[in-house]
């Protein structure tokens, strides 16, 4: 995904980041299916890190924290067994998105696969007035800054 725009979506479990890729960043229309592609766990310090990552490193471009917050289900523990089985379902409390997502593994392996989906809640969107937070809302919720301002 380097050299294109994308988010990370990152949910803390067991001390960790674990971390997917969204090459056209998350939804809030329960209709939206975005594919998400697994990456390696992180270190809870890369929830914070704006910046830019130099070229041929892992990750080269801009950074900035879209969006922060924090999640609910029942448990840690619950968590990393769902993570094991393929899907979770949560609940965000972030800045930009809010309400019921769930992720679903589809294709196991080297390119490890997952499709991220909003639920049918109270903060979804719906066709005529589409609340679009990846378009009108391209600031870190850190800094204020954008990619462009990074680069």
């Amino acid at each position: 995904m380097a050299g294109s725009d994308h988010y990370h979506f990152r949910l803390q479990i067991d001390g960790a980041l674990a971390s997917w890729v969204i090459p056209s960043g998350p939804s809030t229309k329960p209709t939206d299916s975005r594919m998400a592609r697994r990456t390696e766990d992180r270190p809870l310090d890369y929830a914070e890190f704006e910046g830019v990552i130099p070229d041929g490193e892992c990750g080269a471009g801009s950074v900035v924290v879209w969006d922060c917050g924090t999640y609910s289900n029942r448990t840690e523990h619950q968590m990393t067994t769902c993570l094991g089985r393929g899907h979770l379902s949560f609940r965000l409390y972030g800045e930009k998105l809010h309400g019921g997502y769930a992720l679903t593994r589809i294709r196991e392996g080297k390119n490890e696969t997952w499709l991220l989906m909003k639920r049918r809640d109270a903060e979804a969107s719906d066709d005529t007035a589409r609340r679009n937070p990846v378009r009108t809302e391209p600031e870190s919720v850190l800094t204020g800054r954008t990619l462009d301002e990074l680069s």
